[in-house]
């Protein structure tokens, strides 16, 4: 009787064991397609992706522009903000170039070269604004971000999907799937050996 009850007991474990290592399995492989169509799309549409030095030639804060809400924003407003414009001297080709804070920066808004979030409070978004433009005029050289194909002479300042960002989202997955694949692997080595020594 007792016996009985330990095979059981053991059948139970396993089934329990066997789901869990199929959830996170399945788990994993969801994550893995949510990374495919959100981030790695944006990752290799973007063209600036060899890393160079800058130096600030010029930081100005020009009038004020406009920053048009996202395309399918249920939010219309348009608010107003000084418009940041920074050109710098791309050491790798030599030229000057306008400096964007990232790639949505550029479709956001062309001809400024920080697009902040919309606040409320507009002196908040000015300081902001008076703060980096200092900051350009303080530090004059950075690393920054370039289309070495050249179909765009502007640059980045930082990239919104870096390499490092892209090998990080799928850091997790991957160790939910190898540690569903070892769980079912043991279950199974498992079984394998109950089989066995019943049959021996």
């Amino acid at each position: 009787m007792l016996g009985k009850k330990l095979v059981t007991a053991q059948k139970r474990g396993e089934t329990r064991a066997l789901c869990l290592g199929l959830g996170m399995v399945a788990c994993s492989m969801m994550m893995y397609f949510f990374i495919g169509i959100t981030i790695v799309p944006f990752y290799t549409k973007s063209v600036w992706t060899t890393e160079s030095v800058c130096k600030v030639l010029k930081a100005n804060i020009k009038d004020k522009a406009f920053c048009p809400s996202r395309e399918g924003s249920e939010d219309e407003e348009i608010f107003p903000y000084p418009c940041l414009q920074v050109w710098v001297n791309l050491t790798a080709s030599g030229q000057e170039v306008m400096l964007y804070q990232t790639e949505d920066t550029l479709e956001r808004n062309p001809k400024c070269s920080y697009v902040p979030d919309k606040l409320e409070n507009s002196k908040e978004v000015k300081a902001r604004i008076e703060t980096i433009a200092s900051n350009f005029k303080k530090y004059k050289t950075f690393p920054c971000y370039y289309d070495p194909g050249g179909t765009q002479t502007n640059v980045i300042l930082s990239r919104l999907y870096p390499s490092k960002g892209l090998l990080f989202a799928f850091l997790w997955p991957t160790l939910m799937f190898t540690g569903g694949c070892l769980i079912i692997i043991l279950v199974k080595i498992s079984q394998y050996v109950s089989v066995l020594s019943a049959w021996q």
